[in-house]
């Protein structure tokens, strides 16, 4: 049945084809973002210009607007968690909010692969400023629970309906970031491809349009009100059986070179490199969403396969990682 969909974000990674699955069912869909980044989005979409991080444009923009249907894509902390349930309460049918694998990379004690009863529970201390990446990694995931603490507060105590949808790295057509993209590069020139010399995560992400499907899922059923659930593949890679899978199917050799993390970081060369090296990759258990969602994960193999295609028949872009190309070669060189 054809609703109201409001899209917060929208033009980016996930965003497009959220608003074209909406649009596909027949919904009426408006598009509320700044409007700073360029996109294709269909004509037939609505679009309402404001800054989500500030309340008070949210409710001018959407003042006596009511919908079936909110997708939010953009919402990072507790503070904008009460400002949409304040705006939204007895507007929105439900409110889908797409959180992130880290809510229980912050937490203490538990192991991947992580499932959702392992949220609650002690956080682990604030890690010093001085070391970024560790600090915005643990401020992504600290302030991601306090947005969903919002929610399930409003839950229990006005059944605000929302459902939080727990993401590990999304592999799609539209990643901003280029994470595989810079892979695919890499093994296309035939080059050296260099990676931290250790085990590392394990690769358990989730193709973008199995996203899109719970989404979908959700919409188009009473299923999940007040719940979270997490949303990754079935399999679980190493690093190195990743890249050989992305190798084999662009029909190139993979030449790996290992070599100890602390190199690579004073090199610079991380994290461009080897994106999915990082140490805050957040790997999931996807049975409650099979279970009770009726979830169907498309294998790595076929999601890889639909990748690759695009990034060759796509024209070349800019990735800005790949601009220490050169650099990465001399360094394996010398090695």
């Amino acid at each position: 049945m054809a609703m109201r969909s409001l899209i917060i974000g929208g033009t980016r990674n996930l965003g497009p084809s959220i608003v074209h699955a909406m649009l596909r069912r027949g919904d009426e869909v408006a598009v509320f973002n700044r409007g700073q980044t360029r996109d294709d989005l269909p004509e037939e979409g609505e679009r309402l210009r404001g800054d989500r991080t500030d309340a008070e444009q949210l409710r001018r923009v959407l003042a006596g607007r009511e919908f079936d249907l909110v997708v939010d894509t953009t919402l990072y902390t507790g503070a904008e968690a009460e400002a949409a349930v304040e705006l939204f309460a007895d507007r929105a049918g439900r409110y889908i909010f797409l959180s992130t694998g880290q809510v229980y990379l912050v937490r203490t004690g538990v192991k991947r692969p992580f499932k959702e009863e392992d949220y609650p529970g002690p956080v682990m201390e604030q890690p010093p400023k001085s070391n970024t990446s560790d600090y915005e990694n643990w401020l992504y995931g600290f302030d991601k629970r306090a947005a969903e603490d919002v929610f399930a507060r409003a839950w229990a105590e006005r059944k605000f309906p929302f459902t939080s949808l727990r993401l590990p790295m999304v592999n799609s057509e539209r990643d901003h970031y280029d994470r595989m993209y810079g892979y695919f590069l890499r093994v296309q020139d035939e080059g050296p491809l260099l990676i931290p010399d250790e085990e590392g995560a394990p690769v358990r992400h989730v193709y973008g349009e199995d996203v899109v499907q719970a989404i979908v899922r959700l919409a188009e059923s009473n299923l999940g009100r007040g719940c979270a659930y997490n949303i990754g593949q079935d399999e679980t890679l190493s690093l190195v059986q990743f890249l050989e899978l992305l190798a084999e199917t662009m029909h190139c050799p993979l030449k790996i070179v290992r070599v100890p993390r602390e190199e690579l970081d004073r090199e610079g060369l991380l994290p461009h490199c080897s994106p999915f090296s990082g140490l805050w990759m957040s790997s999931l258990e996807n049975a409650r969403s099979k279970a009770e969602l009726g979830m169907e994960y498309t294998p790595v193999s076929t999601y890889v396969k639909k990748l690759v295609s695009y990034f060759q028949a796509v024209r070349p872009h800019t990735v800005e990682g790949y601009a220490q190309r050169l650099q990465e070669v001399e360094f394996a060189k010398s090695r």
